[in-house]
């Protein structure tokens, strides 16, 4: 059994370990960052980047021997030949679903910040008061002011491009110039302000792909992309952004095929000593010691980690102290809008593929209002004109059916909501020690799903999109809803959430496992509530806040 002792310990590699594995080497630590699964190296490996949709054997659709090999991939938009090879294979790494979860992973370094939606929104004092205002779960242990400066180091790095929109709901940010949005965004947008006035926002989305060239990264080019992995570097991904940075300091080691099964715990000084993993690829084990060690292996991962710590003073993990390790699992739930049809504008196009699109944030239960329901939702989507492949019910063959192709179709214009989950703490998740992995691992056993809340809320995020658009202008809207699911919104959090008693959480203000104090978790495991923005900027300025606090406490020699 081999040894190896750095000053740091970084598990994961993705948005939070990348910044985890910046901060700390940045701070001078000596640090290794382990990844489960390969190597991706930016730019070089993105193989599929510059191919046009005619070079994919199957221009870039599915076949039924990929929708055999990924069961739950094969649910949604993710399940494509263009970069298949991003995803967990389903065989090797299963888990069990008490009910359906729709688990869409990334095993390798970079983890899914080479396939995030790359939405970055701050979170509101609303977000962080919640629990507290409404008996639910614990009460966060932080507010927006002790993140507002971090939020800003997060998107200054980053690179956020938005606009200062003034929306009291949604803190503006340190913001790269904003894309534009459409002809028929800008004329939805208007008809949206002059009947709503300032009680909704229309919004082009804040995204974190940059507009101007930031950090040895060039700009965005316009071709929508993103999750093939950028040779520009224009979107935050770990390879193109942190990964750089930490290498530069010359105290990052990067270890890939290392599966963390356990974090090793001494009962003698109450904190971890190091980690043990089990080489994928040669099935041996070996042990890393470091004196701080940084869980951010995404937050069910995280959470399977901490449940297989376990040890002879804590049967359920190492953090389990409190009986809310594995518990209080959310994500946002989707799959619920509207969409129609815009008249005019025949004369009008768009420049390149836009990776971005509009965002209504939150308007619901704010200012004393009452619905059927607590917490909120937001929309996400856009306007586009119908291309080649759309439908033309009176042509189905022939010359005419191909001058009309020739030619865009009719400008649509759709969006979908992204609602806030409660953190309700029978969703949990657990070890199954029945079923094992490729690796002879216990695997995860997910039980959570919507309630009545949610289901509530859904029918306000249907109709109001319904009514949005129609009052904006919008023609023959539809509405659509799907049986809502969790999983789907690939915003997994609160399985080790913080609190401000060890009693009611695992984490204390400062990500540190009250149980084990040189242990930080800043994943989505971390999470309290779950909002309804895109988490991952909050997840990365927890991260950066939670490194320099660990470094302030080592130097005091407190870790």
């Amino acid at each position: 059994m081999s040894t190896n002792t750095y000053d740091a310990i970084v598990i994961g590699s993705g948005i939070s370990g990348g910044w985890a594995a910046k901060e700390l080497t940045e701070k001078g630590l000596k640090t290794i960052m382990l990844e489960r699964g390969k190597n991706i190296e930016h730019i070089k490996d993105y193989v599929n980047a510059n191919k046009a949709p005619w070079e994919f054997e199957h221009r870039g659709g599915r076949t039924q021997k990929m929708i055999e090999d990924y069961p739950v991939l094969k649910r949604d938009y993710p399940l494509n030949e263009t970069n298949l090879d991003y995803w967990t294979n389903e065989k090797e790494s299963p888990y069990v679903e008490i009910k359906r979860f729709d688990w869409f992973r990334g095993y390798h370094v970079g983890g899914r910040s080479l396939m995030w939606g790359r939405q970055s929104y701050r979170w509101h004092d609303t977000d962080f008061e919640a629990n507290l205002k409404d008996g639910i779960g614990t009460d966060w242990p932080i507010r927006y002011k002790d993140l507002h400066d971090w939020y800003g180091y997060a998107e200054r790095f980053a690179g956020i491009s938005g606009n200062k929109d003034g929306v009291p709901i949604l803190p503006d940010g340190d913001f790269m110039p904003p894309m534009e949005m459409n002809v028929i965004e800008k004329d939805v947008q208007k008809r949206f302000k002059e009947f709503y006035k300032d009680a909704r926002h229309f919004i082009i989305g804040r995204t974190a792909n940059i507009t101007v060239p930031h950090n040895n990264r060039t700009n965005c080019q316009y071709r929508n992309k993103c999750w093939l992995g950028c040779p520009f570097g224009a979107y935050f991904s770990t390879q193109s952004a942190t990964l750089p940075a930490a290498m530069a300091t010359g105290n990052l080691t990067v270890r890939p095929w290392s599966i963390v099964t356990k974090i090793l715990y001494d009962k003698d000084t109450k904190k971890a000593k190091g980690v043990e993993i089990l080489d994928a690829e040669t099935n041996k084990t070996y042990q890393y010691f470091a004196k701080i060690v940084f869980v951010n292996a995404s937050a069910l991962n995280s959470a399977w980690v901490l449940m297989n710590s376990a040890t002879d003073v804590w049967e359920g993990g190492l953090g389990s102290s409190s009986g809310q390790l594995g518990h209080n699992l959310m994500d946002h739930h989707l799959g619920v809008g509207a969409g129609g049809r815009i008249e005019g504008h025949e004369d009008k196009y768009y420049f390149g593929r836009r990776a971005n699109g509009i965002y209504i944030p939150r308007y619901r239960n704010l200012n004393g209002e009452k619905r059927d329901y607590i917490r909120g939702f937001g929309y996400q989507g856009g306007g586009s004109r119908e291309s080649w492949s759309r439908d033309i019910a009176e042509l189905n063959i022939g010359g005419a059916f191909k001058d009309a192709l020739s030619e865009p179709g009719s400008w649509t214009f759709g969006m979908g909501g992204f609602g806030e989950t409660l953190p309700y703490h029978e969703n949990r998740v657990y070890l199954d020690k029945e079923k094992k992995d490729k690796w002879g691992l216990p695997v995860l056993a997910i039980d959570a799903e919507c309630k009545d809340n949610e289901r509530k809320m859904r029918i306000d995020m249907m109709n109001d999109a319904k009514e949005m658009l129609e009052n904006a202008g919008v023609k023959d809207v539809q509405g659509f809803t799907t049986d809502p699911v969790l999983g789907r919104g690939i915003h997994e959090m609160g399985t080790a959430r913080m609190g401000r008693d060890p009693k009611s959480s695992v984490l204390n203000e400062w990500n540190q496992v009250w149980d084990a104090k040189n242990v930080f978790v800043t994943d989505g495991a971390a999470m309290a509530s779950a909002a309804c923005q895109n988490p991952s900027l909050t997840y990365m300025a927890l991260t950066a806040r939670a490194a320099n606090h660990a470094v302030e406490e080592l130097k005091k020699g407190n870790l």
